[in-house]
C-alpha cells in the first residue's frame, strides 16, 4: 500500500511539474506570410536565444493570417512579431503595445523601415503614371499585407484613384513573388509588393529588373526602388497580459542580439531598436478603413 502511494506521489509530481513547465513558456507568435515552415526555419533560433537569455522555454508559434487577430485577443501568445499595420490594429482593439522594431537586412542593408513598389512590364507603354492605373487591372499580395497592399492602395487614393472602381479588375496573388510573376506574365496590367522584393529576386536569377517599369517612383537614400510613403519595420509586441517586467527581459536580451548571432543570421536582420513611431500607419488605416478602422 505505502509503495502503491509513493508511485502515484511521484506521477502527481511528474504530472504537475510538467503542467507548470508547460505553463511557464513563453510563446511567440509569428505571421506566417511564406507558410510555417519558413517562421521556424527563420525564427527557431531567436527563440533558443531567448530561453538561454531568460532561463525560460521560448516557443515560436507561426501564425496564418487569419489566426494572428485571435491569438492575440485570447492570449494564446504573449509576444508577437506581424507587420506594421497588423500590429497597429492589435495596439487598437487589444491594447498590445510595442517593445522593439526590427532592423532588417536585405541586400547587405539594415534597414529600419520599408515602402511598397507600384510596377508594370517595361514593354507596356500604356501605364507610366498612376493616373494611367485606371481602367487596368491589379494585383496584389494580400487585403491585410501592409507593403503588398495598403501602402500603394494608400498612394493610389491620395492621387484620388479608387481601386476599387476605377481598374477593371483587383486580384491577390497571396505572396509576393506571384505578383511579380503575373505581371512579368501579363496576367495582370500591374500589380504592388514591398520594397527589396525585385531586387531580391534579381539577386536570386528569377527575374530581371529592366523587365520591369516602376510607377510613381520615388527618390531618396533608400537603397531600394519604391513608390510609396516609407513606413517602420516590423514591431515585436506584448499582448496586454503579459506583464511590463517580462517584457522588459525579452527586450533586454534582443537589443543584446549581435549581427554575427545565429538570431540574426537565421531571421535575415540586423537586430533590434527601441519600438518606432507607429502613429503614421494608425493614420494609413483611419483613411483607408482597414485594420482596426474596418
Amino acid at each position: 500500500m505505502k509503495q502503491r502511494f509513493s508511485v502515484l506521489f511521484v506521477i502527481l509530481f511528474f504530472l504537475c511539474a510538467v503542467s507548470a513547465q508547460a505553463a511557464d513558456t513563453i510563446k511567440i507568435g509569428v505571421l506566417a506570410k511564406n507558410g510555417p515552415a519558413k517562421v521556424l526555419k527563420k525564427w527557431t533560433a531567436t527563440g533558443e536565444y531567448l530561453s538561454t537569455k531568460l532561463g525560460q522555454k521560448v516557443e515560436i508559434v507561426p501564425l496564418d493570417f487569419d489566426k494572428v487577430n485571435p491569438a492575440i485577443e485570447s492570449n494564446a501568445v504573449d509576444f508577437f512579431l506581424v507587420n506594421s499595420s497588423m500590429f497597429v490594429t492589435a495596439k487598437v482593439k487589444y491594447g498590445a503595445s510595442a517593445i522593439a522594431t526590427m532592423i532588417n537586412s536585405r541586400q547587405g542593408q539594415a534597414l529600419k523601415s520599408f515602402g511598397g513598389v507600384i510596377f508594370t512590364t517595361a514593354y507596356n507603354d500604356n501605364i507610366n503614371t498612376l493616373a494611367d492605373l485606371k481602367g487596368k487591372s491589379f494585383m496584389g499580395v494580400k487585403k491585410s499585407s501592409f507593403g503588398g497592399w495598403q501602402m500603394a492602395y494608400k498612394t493610389m487614393k491620395d492621387a484620388g484613384i479608387d481601386p476599387m472602381k476605377d481598374f477593371s479588375k483587383v486580384e491577390f496573388g497571396g505572396k509576393h513573388d506571384n505578383v511579380v510573376f503575373a505581371v512579368q506574365n501579363e496576367a495582370v496590367d500591374a500589380g504592388t509588393v514591398r520594397t527589396d522584393t525585385l531586387e531580391r529576386m534579381v539577386a536570386n536569377g528569377a527575374i530581371a529588373m529592366e523587365d520591369f517599369k516602376i510607377i510613381n517612383k520615388q527618390s531618396s537614400s533608400f537603397p531600394f526602388v519604391y513608390s510609396t510613403t516609407l513606413y517602420p519595420e516590423w514591431p515585436i509586441a506584448k499582448t496586454a497580459a503579459t506583464s511590463d517586467a517580462l517584457a522588459g527581459k525579452v527586450v533586454a536580451a534582443l537589443k543584446a542580439i549581435k549581427k554575427s548571432d545565429a538570431a540574426a543570421s537565421k531571421a535575415k536582420i540586423v537586430g533590434w531598436t527601441d519600438p518606432l513611431d507607429y502613429g503614421p500607419v494608425e493614420e494609413l488605416q483611419k483613411a483607408l478603413g482597414v485594420g482596426a478602422y474596418e
